[in-house]
Parts: structure tokens; sequence; C-alpha cells
């Protein structure tokens, strides 16, 4: 039985990996994910073959709970919900993890008769998955603006608080690692570490969500890992180190992508609140409003139209109709591609979800590294909902919170449309100076009506 459990964790974790090889195109997710899933599936299995396994009422109790919470979750959930039922799932999975190093340390009695890797890869896995999961539950709530989408900071005393929780946390494995079996120790670590999620996590602002949620994905997987280490669970190890360093790759992509530190965004990053008056006096500029009939005419004449999609695109649902008009653009002889931020979105990869949805092909959809020399060729570009990834006061303000972010240089195209319900800011709370470039216009109300509207404009040219 030994070998046998032994030969069905190898092939869950080789499908682990095959379905994470999937996972890098739209074209082969789908099955990447049942791969992976049936790995899981698999896993699970041997878990529940090994001896000693007792208490099955209550694992079928599990099973079912989560079941019956997952599955409708999972269908149900809006596109534009899913960063936060990503959010919320990760955070899930790090809370898992403490509880199980809370029943490891009862079970064993404070890890008195375990070995020291035990006990530390135990501790470590106890103080990040409850770091993950309050974290995470934090990022839900600003993303479900259950909780202000603004950094909430305690000022000077914010740094001081981290590094005084996060000692406290350390204090408390120590005392357990080297001798203490009071059940208080484990319960402090978690309070200690849980409260080191939130106060991380509160100061950072939504224009830096897309990379918490990746950061807070990693720290799962390395807790995960650490535990499977101290339970001697190849699955868990190798399904959490691919998380942990998938994700910690992911993380550093994005944050080169906005041309930060993961530290200073750690530290508390931009983002969210009251927009701030252009310039900073307050004065009300014109901007130049347009028509769907007068888009469509523009576009029907270009050679070239590139998509600028946004978080306002997803909210509206958008994305089939703008598939639509890309093909009646096409129709006419017109190059079409979408220009995709690192950062679009409120998570890694959002827009290219979203495009994939609706059957968007991959070739046209162009990383802001690749497009960003084609816009000097490009007609016209359509944003459709993005703000601060196109915001030329990146590069042109050293007094803005965004200032060095890499940007989509929409506003070096011969003609640029925005369709956006105001003039509202984005998440970083500041003006789009875009919005006010003379060759700029703007097409207010939901993108999706917005884009109907051109549709049905082209339909009749």
């Amino acid at each position: 039985m030994t070998t046998f459990i032994a030969v069905l964790y190898i092939i869950s974790f080789a499908l682990f990996i095959y379905g994470l090889m999937g996972l890098t195109g739209p074209r082969t997710a789908v099955r990447g994910n049942w791969i992976a899933a049936i790995g899981m599936g698999i896993a699970v299995i041997a878990t529940l073959l090994t001896p000693g396994m007792s208490n099955w009422l209550l694992i079928a109790l599990g099973v079912a709970i989560g079941v019956v919470v997952g599955v409708p979750s999972a269908r149900k959930v809006k596109m534009t919900a899913m960063p936060q039922m990503v959010a919320l799932f990760n955070g899930v999975g790090g809370g898992a993890v403490a509880l199980i190093a809370w029943v490891e340390f009862r079970t064993t009695e404070g890890y008195a008769h375990e070995p020291a890797y035990v006990a530390i890869a135990s501790l470590f896995a106890a103080i990040v998955g409850s770091v993950s999961f309050w974290g995470s539950n934090i990022a839900f709530g600003k993303l479900q603006e259950l909780i202000s989408g603004r950094p909430i900071t305690l000022g000077k005393l914010q740094q001081p608080v981290n590094a005084l929780v996060l000692i406290a946390a350390i204090v408390f494995a120590v005392v357990i690692a080297v001798g203490g079996d009071a059940e208080l120790l484990m319960i402090g670590l978690l309070i200690a570490a849980g409260v080191l999620g939130v106060v991380v996590v509160l100061p950072i602002g939504g224009a830096d969500m897309p990379v918490v949620i990746s950061l807070l994905n990693a720290l799962t997987g390395l807790s995960a890992a650490a535990m499977g280490l101290a339970l001697d669970n190849t699955a868990l190890i190798v399904a959490g180190m691919i998380v942990g360093a998938s994700g910690s790759i992911l993380t550093n992509l994005m944050a080169k992508a906005m041309n930060r530190s993961i530290p200073a965004i750690v530290a508390g990053g931009f983002g969210g609140g009251t927009a701030v008056s252009s310039g900073g006096s307050g004065e009300v500029r014109p901007v130049r409003s347009t028509s769907a009939s007068d888009t469509a005419i523009q576009m029907a004449y270009a050679n070239k139209v590139v998509v600028v999609p946004g978080y306002g695109m997803a909210v509206a649902q958008a994305q089939h109709v703008v598939r639509e008009m890309a093909k009646l653009l096409e129709a006419k002889g017109i190059t079409v591609a979408y220009a995709i931020h690192p950062v679009a979105g409120r998570m890694p990869g959002h827009m290219n979800v979203l495009l994939a949805e609706a059957d968007v092909p991959y070739e046209q959809l162009k990383e802001m590294d690749e497009i960003n020399s084609e816009f000097a060729q490009t007609d016209v570009a359509l944003v459709i909902g993005a703000n601060d990834v196109t915001n030329p006061a990146a590069e042109t303000d050293p007094g803005s919170p965004i200032y060095g972010m890499p940007i989509l240089k929409v506003n070096h195209s011969r003609s640029v449309i925005v369709l956006k319900r105001s003039m509202s800011s984005g998440f970083a709370g500041i003006d789009n100076e875009l919005f006010y470039d003379a060759k700029t216009s703007m097409l207010f109300g939901d993108a999706k009506s917005s884009v109907g509207e051109i549709v049905e404009e082209l339909k009749a040219l």
C-alpha cells in the first residue's frame, strides 16, 4: 500500500506540472486546469488511503461542505468579481495550512518527540498561512469595496507596528520550538501572524492589489510546501512549491511592470481614494466629447485600430460586443489589436481572461512592451475603461504617485477615443492627463452600451 500511495503521489504532481504548462496560453488553459484538478483528485485519494486515516464521517462532511460552497461559487461568480474570489479562495488555502499546523502542535504535544525540522517547518507554515489568510481577506474586502480602497495606515507608527507583530510571532515560534507546549503559545502565534497580515495589507492601495494577490498566492504555496515537509507529504510539498515559485515569479514580473519594488509595495503603495485635481489647483479643464456615430466613422476609415481594455470593460461585461466590433472592422480590412497592460484590471491576467472568454484570437493580444512601439502607427486607440495604465503623467509628472510606472503609450496614436462612464479617477486616485489631450475624445456611458451603438453604426456604414 505504501508503494501504491507513493506512485499515486508521483502521478498527481506530474499532472500538476503538466497542467501548469497548459496555463501558458488561453487555448490550453481550460485543459490545463482540468489536468491539474485530476491530479489534485488523485492526491486526495492517495491521502485518504494512508494507513491510520480515520474519522471518515468528519472527512465526508468536510468534502461535502467544500463542494457545496466551492462549486456554486465558482460557477456563478461574475468575471468582474473573479479577483475577489481568487483572493478569498487563496486565503482559505492559507487558513487551512495554519489550522493543520495547530492540529499538528496539539497531536504531538508541542512537537515534543518530533525532529527539529518538523517543528520549524510547521511553525513557519502556521505564521505564513495565517498571514496569507487574513491578508487575503483584507484584499477581498478592498476589492469588494467592503473596505476603502485607499491606503489605511497608522502613519509613522505603521512600520514599527509591523515589526512589533512580526517579532511577536517569531518569539512565540521560538518558545514553542525550544520546548514550550502551552496551547496559548500557538494561539498567540496565530493571532500575531493574523494581525501582521491585516496591518501589512491595509496600507496597500487598490492600484497595487494585483501584485498583492499574486504575493499572497505565493505565500500560501510556500506555507503549504512547509506543511508538506512537516507531514512528509510529497504531493503537498511539490504542489506548494509550484504555487510558491510561480506566484513569486509572477509577483516579481508585475512589480517590474509597474517599475516598483515588492518591498515598496508591501511598505504601503499608492491607490484608491478621492481624485486629485489636475495640477493640484482644482481647475476644471475642458474635454472633447464624441458620439458612437463619429467613433464608428473614424474607425471605419482607419488602417489600424488598437483596443485598450481595462476594468471598466470588465464591469460592463463588454468583451463579447467588443469582439463583435472587431470582426466588423476586420471585415473592412482594418487591422485590430488589443493592448494588454500587465496590471490592467484587478488581478494578474484579468484582461487576457476576459478576452479569451470572448474568443479573441491569442495572436491579437499584444503585451505592453510589444504594442508600445506600434502606437505611433495606430490611427485610432480605443480605450475601454483603462485609466492609470494609460496616464501620461507616469512619464511626465515627477510629482505624480504613479511617476515611473510603465504605461501603454496610447497618447502616441494619431487619435484616441476613451469610453468611460464619467471623469472619475482610477485606483491611483488621480486625474488622467490623457483625457485632456488634444487628440483625445471622450465617449461617455456604459462601455457595453456604447460599443453596442458603435457596432450598429458600423453595420450601417
